[in-house]
């Protein structure tokens, strides 16, 4: 902890990743090392950006990448005292942790844009929903059956909310691939009078 908040005349990433490996490696306790570990390496991040706001988390993208961590980790602390490979990982990981991020902020913004246009658009609670879904990412294929099983609704009311989304421009008919019609987003963005263009 002394090395850890005191001067050391080391890039301040490099610390983080330095110092989540040396608390991981101590074990100083029974259970929660790897949480404590990751909250270290973040807290060091957030210093060295002299900020207490990140829009990104190294804990959880190495809770995405938990395979190849302790793949790593179990490298460095059995190999010899180089920890050169378990830091090109950590400023990897700390570079994918850097592109979700991104990818997320984009979403929300697009997110955001998308309802700032719909603010005059009559939508009821059923059809705000499943738009939230869309947006979000919906996998697979909207169907009207899976909008009724969403909204708990009939498929005939499903089928009423779909049809008025057509024909307000927000939804799209998928080209024919089944014996389902399916649904996805258009975009609103390039005005009424153009054809609406799909949100990917």
């Amino acid at each position: 902890m002394d090395w850890f908040n005191g001067y050391a005349p080391l890039d301040p990433v490099l610390k983080a990743g330095v110092a989540h490996l040396w608390f991981v490696t101590i074990h100083p306790f029974e259970d929660g090392n790897g949480r404590i570990a990751r909250a270290i390496a973040d807290m060091m991040l957030a210093r060295s950006e002299g900020s207490a706001q990140r829009f990104y988390s190294m804990s959880a993208q190495i809770r995405a990448e938990r395979k190849d961590y302790y793949a790593i980790l179990e490298r460095t602390q059995k190999g010899s005292l180089d920890i050169t490979p378990w830091l090109q990982w950590f400023l990897s990981c700390l570079d994918r942790a850097f592109s979700g991020a991104e990818e997320i902020l984009a979403n929300v913004l697009r997110k955001a844009r998308f309802w700032e246009e719909m603010v005059q658009r009559p939508l009821s609670e059923r059809q705000r929903k499943v738009v939230n879904r869309l947006l979000d990412g919906f996998e697979g294929k909207l169907t009207s059956s899976k909008w009724a099983v969403l909204t708990k609704t009939s498929p005939d009311t499903a089928l009423r909310d779909i049809n008025d989304l057509l024909a307000q421009g927000i939804l799209v008919r998928d080209e024919a691939g089944g014996r389902s019609t399916s649904y996805s987003l258009a975009g609103l963005d390039d005005g009424p009078d153009r054809a609406p263009r799909r949100h990917r």
